[in-house]
């Protein structure tokens, strides 16, 4: 990612353009809703900023220890053995990206459309096909060019952090003006309803989809430019800035809506423009599909490398380890993902799919970070270019089992079919990946040879070869140019 100069621009505003996408336009409503009032939804907040800067000091570690792309899925496989890594594999391909990539996609058709149906939500299907179109219009472009898709990350974290500048600055200027009596400690800590721990602990999952995409640079750390330096040095800018605009951009809301109007509205952005900005309220829509579309890409580009890393370590099909000759791009892997979001986009709603994505990520977390732990004990005198002090992944790993048993104690339909998604991958492992002996014309079906054949896998030997695949995606790559 980048080359010479750019490269900490690159990493920075990869970072930063992955974690700012749709939360911060989507999840201050479900914050509120569960923390009961502003104060403690200012704190949880600023907490979920604390805690992600913990995970992101035990991910560097991580990530100049064991320098492979594929982030948690990596490190696991690494640290626990193929079937653990798989369990995360599996979830990440099937629930976490696709989710997040949709209810990124689901917020940018939104705000476009909000000016169009200022009265009411816009139509279902209005919203869906938008989406659609985003999100082939940026599988093509990641298809076609890694600088092109680096280079609408870097025009675009611009200008969503503009975007949230001009929302803070109005903030800014309402609270000078004396707007600010829902802030004072006396309003700002009125319970509308007393909320229960398990109601807290769904408000933090709320906000930690905002802060979602702290892990990524892990996911590409091959094609970073001197990850040693440059990885830990995006991770302590851009955790510390987020937290910090995301908190002053709550503040803003608050300083220009009560509670009840924050609830009510359908685009909070969009309110909060129309409220003070007057005829320029068309601002904010456009500023929120801005930020919410380099979102998109910044997710396409990293989960793609999800697929290229489970492929090449045997764990999907080697289809997907196949990159284009000239453009260097994983085009099976962006096709796949592309393809799971567009499902997921028709059978969700955007606030269940939240806590769906939320529940998952922390549970990947956790037992990454609970890995760093073992592997210090597994090889203690590794060599570690970063190395934290283990009262990080310690109080991490406290947050994340105090917030995951209250969650699942709250919402159990929702955090249990989560884990019964994960938990579907253990048949899938040992069908798939640890049963050899498989008949030959499954690997005539997905296009591989058997193990007899190929003593050592094809993307292990030539890892930057293009594969030939299977007759039926054939088309599909033509289209997208390779």
């Amino acid at each position: 990612v980048g080359s010479g100069a750019s490269a900490p621009l690159n990493t920075f505003s990869l970072s930063t353009g992955n974690i700012i996408g749709s939360g911060i336009f989507i999840s201050p409503k479900g914050v509120l809703e569960h923390s009961g009032s502003v104060g403690l939804a200012l704190i949880v907040w600023i907490l979920g900023g604390c805690i992600a800067a913990l995970g992101s000091l035990c991910y560097a570690e991580l990530g100049v220890t064991i320098p492979k792309s594929g982030g948690d899925y990596s490190y696991v496989t690494e640290i626990f053995g193929g079937l653990v890594g798989f369990l995360l594999l599996w979830s990440a391909v099937l629930i976490m990206y696709p989710t997040t990539l949709a209810v990124i996609a689901l917020t940018f058709s939104n705000y476009v459309l909000q000016p169009v149906f200022p009265d009411c939500v816009p139509p279902y299907m209005a919203t869906r096909l938008l989406s659609t179109v985003c999100l082939l219009f940026l599988t093509w472009v990641n298809c076609s060019s890694v600088r092109m898709a680096t280079r609408i990350q870097d025009v675009f974290t611009v200008g969503k952090l503009a975007a949230l500048g001009l929302i803070i600055v109005v903030g800014l200027v309402q609270i000078c003006k004396g707007n600010y009596e829902g802030l004072t400690p006396q309003v700002a800590f009125e319970f509308s309803t007393t909320p229960s721990v398990g109601q807290i602990a769904l408000a933090f999952l709320q906000a930690s989809f905002a802060f979602s995409g702290w892990n990524f640079l892990n996911y590409v750390t091959e094609e970073v430019v001197e990850p040693r330096r440059n990885l830990p040095r995006a991770i302590y800018i851009s955790i510390p800035l987020v937290t910090f605009v995301y908190t002053l951009t709550n503040i803003a809301y608050f300083s220009a809506m009560s509670p009840e109007e924050l609830l009510s509205s359908n685009a909070v952005a969009v309110t909060f423009g129309e409220k003070l900005l007057g005829m320029f309220s068309v601002i904010m829509p456009i500023s929120v599909a801005l930020s919410t579309f380099g979102g998109i890409n910044g997710y396409l580009f990293t989960s793609s490398r999800l697929c290229f890393s489970g492929a090449r370590e045997g764990h999907l099909p080697s289809l997907l380890a196949m990159i284009h000759f000239k453009n260097c791009t994983p085009i099976p892997a962006l096709l796949c993902c592309c393809t799971a979001t567009i499902v997921i986009l028709c059978i969700g709603e955007t606030h269940n799919l939240i806590n769906y994505v939320s529940f998952i990520n922390y549970l990947s977390y956790g037992v990454t970070i609970a890995g760093l732990l073992y592997y210090r004990w597994k090889k203690p005198k590794l060599y570690r270019p970063i190395k934290v002090n283990l009262l990080v992944p310690i109080t991490y790993l406290m947050f994340w089992a105090l917030l995951l048993g209250f969650s699942l104690y709250s919402e159990p339909v929702v955090c249990g079919v989560g884990l019964v998604i994960m938990l579907t991958g253990v048949p899938v492992y040992f069908l798939g990946v640890h049963w050899k002996a498989k008949p030959k014309c499954i690997y005539d079906f997905i296009g591989e040879c058997p193990p007899l054949d190929c003593p050592v896998p094809l993307a292990e030997k030539h890892p930057q070869s293009i594969m030939f695949p299977p007759p039926c995606l054939t088309v599909g790559m033509v289209f997208l140019g390779s």
